[in-house]
């Protein structure tokens, strides 16, 4: 018997490719902190990936997408999921080493009672993280790093092309040793103003030794709130100039995670 074709087969495989071109995208935008928290509505970042998998089909030479519903499709598809996630879990970090810096500072100047609900997130975040992390995303869109980030996205499909199982292991501990580099900036962020703040509790401990009718909480944690404010101001320059390393070492990485070669080193 034949069937008659009215001309939907070939729709339905440029669909499948925009569709297919897209999981990456969309994984890439769910891990990113940019539009990945519930600021943005999901349906948005649903039309967002088909928005960009749709212009990378369009304007980037790629092979034909593997059939669909076949074996090679899971597993392609299981591929994009990882090197979008992987691309937006590197953000993900970057931006959380402020906030492991403002805890801890917050839990030297006795202000870690002092939270608030994230709107990005839903969860309880710190008064001063929520400061910080502010400080680092207008940073971030003031450099002009999400149009870098979005273009290495793009790019991403040119160097890891979609179903070539390209992701080897020494990306995963890239990623890893990317966030063994956060946890030694956030210590070195917050290492001014916790150094000011052990310096007054010590000098706070020995007046109050000296003179054992002082109340020792009295004095100790209006001095520690006034000197971490202090410190902080000194310090903001410092720390906006770190915060910018840290913008930069977060595209560096994923530049290295797209990259066809381990960087050597």
């Amino acid at each position: 018997m034949n069937i008659l074709d009215f001309g939907f087969g070939s729709l339905e495989a440029q669909l499948w490719q925009i569709i297919f071109l897209s999981i990456r995208c969309g994984a890439a935008l769910l891990a990113a902190p940019m539009v990945g928290g519930m600021a943005v509505p999901a349906p948005v970042r649903i039309l967002l990936s088909i928005v960009l998998g749709y212009f990378v089909a369009s304007w980037v030479p790629l092979a034909p997408a593997p059939a669909m519903l076949s074996f090679a499709a899971l597993l392609a598809v299981l591929h994009e999921v990882l090197v979008g996630t992987a691309l937006g879990f590197v953000l993900q970090l970057a931006f959380a080493i402020p906030l492991i810096a403002a805890e801890q500072i917050s839990g030297t100047m006795g202000l870690a009672i002092a939270t608030s609900i994230d709107p990005a997130s839903g969860a309880q975040s710190g008064a001063l993280g929520t400061f910080f992390g502010l400080v680092l995303s207008l940073l971030f869109y003031a450099i002009g790093a999400h149009l870098l980030w979005f273009e290495l996205l793009v790019e991403s499909y040119r160097l890891l092309p979609a179903g070539d199982f390209a992701f080897g292991a020494w990306r995963a501990e890239s990623i890893g040793l990317f966030f063994g580099y956060g946890l030694a900036t956030a210590a070195a962020i917050a290492l001014p103003v916790v150094l000011v703040l052990l310096l007054v509790q010590v000098v706070t401990g020995l007046v109050a030794r000296s003179a054992p009718s002082l109340n020792l909480f009295a004095l100790g944690l209006p001095a520690g709130v006034l000197a971490g404010i202090a410190a902080l101001f000194i310090a903001v320059p410092v720390m906006v100039e770190q915060f910018a390393g840290v913008i930069a070492a977060a595209l560096d990485q994923s530049t290295a995670l797209i990259a066809a070669e381990p960087p050597r080193g």
